[in-house]
């Protein structure tokens, strides 16, 4: 079986991030395996159906930590080749247009665990990249210490 070569990683500011970004280093990679850092922003302009301009890296302190944060998990990242994305959009529908783009193998995303009518009411991402992802992906749950 190969391995995969191209894996997209979807990234949000939660904590589960930091879980996704570990999952990737337990994977058994390619030697040149490739990794896709992305992170979705909210549309900026709501007079289109998707706005897949990018954030003007001028644009803010909200911009500079998001791309402080995915050099922070490339630099976690070292043994891969990886590059960053930070896109505006629909959060599904990016994360399947980058997979698309990159000709990915696998995608990497967390999940916010929902469950019943919050997971419909809600938008479950994850539900909706599984469904309609044009390869394998991985849904990294969080984990819940015991107190």
């Amino acid at each position: 079986m190969a391995g995969f070569k191209t894996v997209v990683v979807a990234l949000d500011s939660s904590m589960l991030a930091d879980e996704v970004v570990i999952s990737i280093g337990r994977l058994h990679l390619e030697a040149n395996a490739k990794a896709v850092l992305m992170q979705v922003l909210p549309p900026t302009n709501h007079d289109t159906e998707v706005d897949v301009t990018l954030p003007s890296p001028s644009g803010g302190e909200a911009y500079a930590q998001i791309e402080q944060r995915l050099l922070n998990y490339q630099n976690q990242l070292q043994h891969l080749e990886t590059q960053c994305e930070i896109v505006s959009g629909d959060p599904a529908e990016e994360i399947i247009r980058l997979a698309n783009i990159h000709q990915a193998d696998l995608i990497v995303l967390g999940s916010r665990g929902l469950t019943g009518l919050n997971r419909i009411l809600q938008h479950s991402v994850s539900n909706q990249v599984v469904e309609e992802a044009p390869c394998s992906v991985m849904v990294v749950k969080p984990r819940f210490q015991n107190s």
